[in-house]
């Protein structure tokens, strides 16, 4: 048994271990026009940059957390850090897009080592009062990086360089290995389920060829393929895009993914989901609640950085202030929360955040011009901060509230897993969107202006390609083309916060089939149990 000081310590250094991984998911929002600037990647890679990291941190969840289980947590744990960190030096290092892209993918693995590692080793380490103590810790690290994420990244991005954005994850990472050698007990389950690659294989190609599609859509052809289509040097050799191709490849994989799940179900053996759980009502649909729900939250937060920097010509420590309104508001609703707990069903307050994020997405969509001043956006970011704290964690419990205790690790693993397929299809469609209506509108506005079409292909390429990064050096060359152009980002980002209002909508409407908790209900869960803990592991190191 370890004493309790040392667990204390320990958990410390746990949470500054998810710190790592949620900084690095934020922080880089705010850097990305000095990235596109510095390197001159394209839109489509400003994409890949933030959703090839957010892919993989998905896909690789659930496996991870198995192979933790198998042969030690704090091995896994510190093996994702060490990754993590050499693919941080990688990113910082990137001379370009590809290279960029390339270590996001490798700091997504170590990503996906670290996060249910530490859940589970909070999980074997902390028993009663303590373990919810322990929890109530490690979900506050994760708000309140969240929070520092985005003003981090500007600070180094504005004094620095957006290369330290990165750099910053190495003394960190030193820190964290230390802690964990001197602090935090191995342990590993004596029992460890069969691990089902070929299912984990399945889901890895079902997601990243849906997202390979939805983001490389505009750039391929949707249906037929762009003249002179080439993927690298070769090209491609036939009418029909690869778009409805990668499609067709996803469906036919998830098809399989789902068949292949329910069959070894059927033969008792583990699988990479829980399918046997679908059956509960609120665990089914409080996961379809939760995917649509992250598709809006965080798609958004791709678009609103590139918006402030490159049309309203704040730096990047200005960008990560006004984002701090989001924060602010979601630490205003932990305590409202707190406050209604007793009071209100849960169910209630998940569909009280959801309004208010949906009315944040509105008030934000409706202030957007090229002249906003920053407190109408900080308000709007303060009504959806508030919308996200009420309704994130609350959305858990709700998911969770008639899953067997017994159930509870792979139950939550699960919901981990559909939040962030959701994040990363946000991404990708939100991107999308913003991109294509933003070529779409400055094409109009151009042509209504009396441009000739090779000026105005020229135009367009450039800004749409820049991700918005060339607008400021129209303004010497030609002052009304350049306001065309703020006025078109402005226009398209608008577009994308009511796209993301709308997923939120139909993610509030998905909640109408959630019901409130009923004490006692026969699903071996007592009025008095502890909440399942979103480990997606079990502990090994509980009474009997």
């Amino acid at each position: 048994m370890t004493s309790p000081r040392t667990r204390w310590i320990g958990l410390f250094v746990i949470s500054l271990a998810v710190s790592l991984i949620i900084v690095d998911s934020t922080i880089v929002n705010v850097a990305v026009p000095s990235i596109v600037d510095e390197l001159g990647i394209t839109s489509t890679e400003v994409q890949w940059v933030q959703e090839s990291y957010t892919l993989v941190f998905a896909a690789l969840l659930l496996v991870f957390g198995t192979l933790g289980d198998r042969f030690g947590r704090r091995r896994m744990l510190v093996i994702g850090v060490i990754i993590f960190m050499l693919a941080s030096v990688w990113a910082a290092f990137a001379d370009s897009g590809s290279a960029l892209i390339m270590a996001r993918v490798v700091q997504g693995v170590g990503g996906a080592m670290i996060l249910p590692s530490t859940l589970s080793t909070l999980n074997a380490t902390f028993q009663g009062r303590e373990r919810g103590i322990a929890f109530a810790v490690w979900g506050s690290t994760i708000g309140g990086m969240a929070a520092v994420g985005p003003l981090l990244g500007g600070w180094l991005t504005t004094a620095y360089s957006w290369r330290w954005a990165f750099g910053i994850n190495v003394p960190l990472g030193i820190i964290i290995l230390v802690g964990l050698m001197l602090f935090v007990v191995a342990t590993k389950d004596e029992h460890p389920q069969s691990i089902d690659w070929t299912g984990a294989l399945l889901s890895v190609v079902t997601s990243a060829f849906l997202v390979f599609g939805l983001i490389e859509g505009r750039t391929y052809g949707w249906w037929l393929a762009a003249d002179g289509l080439k993927l690298g040097d070769w090209e491609w050799p036939i009418a029909l895009s690869p778009i409805p191709i990668s499609f067709a490849i996803s469906l036919v994989a998830g098809a399989l993914f789902v068949w292949w799940g329910l069959r070894r179900e059927r033969a008792g053996k583990s699988t990479m989901l829980a399918f046997s759980l679908l059956r509960i009502g609120s665990f089914r649909n409080g996961n379809v609640a939760a995917l649509i729900v992250s598709m809006g939250e965080f798609g958004i937060i791709l678009s609103l950085p590139l918006w402030l920097q490159n049309v309203l010509g704040y730096d990047a420590l200005q960008t990560g202030t006004i984002l701090l309104a989001l924060a602010g508001g979601s630490f205003l609703a932990s305590g409202v929360g707190g406050s209604l707990s007793g009071r209100v069903s849960a169910v209630a307050t998940v569909r009280a955040g959801i309004a208010a994020e949906i009315i944040g997405l509105i008030l934000i969509g409706l202030v957007i011009a090229v002249d906003t001043p920053w407190w109408s956006v900080a308000l709007g970011l303060l009504v959806y901060g508030v919308g996200v704290g009420l309704a994130t964690a609350q959305l858990t419990g709700v998911v969770l509230q008639d899953v067997p205790v017994q159930a509870s690790g792979q139950a939550s693993g699960t919901q981990s897993t559909a939040r962030q397929i959701g994040s990363a299809l946000g991404i990708a469609v939100l991107g999308t969107v913003l991109f294509t209506s933003l070529g779409s509108t400055l094409d109009s506005r151009l042509d209504a202006a009396g441009l000739p079409p090779e000026a105005r292909d020229g135009i367009v390429s450039a800004v749409v390609d820049s991700a918005g990064s060339a607008i400021p050096g129209l303004e010497a060359e030609s002052p009304e083309v350049a306001a065309e152009a703020r006025q078109a980002f402005s226009d398209a980002t608008r577009f994308a916060a009511f796209t993301a209002a709308g997923f939120l909508a139909i993610g509030l409407l998905a909640t109408l089939r959630l019901t409130a908790p009923v004490p006692g209900a026969a699903t071996g869960r007592r009025p008095d149990d502890e909440p399942a803990v979103a480990s997606g592991e079990s502990s090994d190191s509980d009474p009997a």
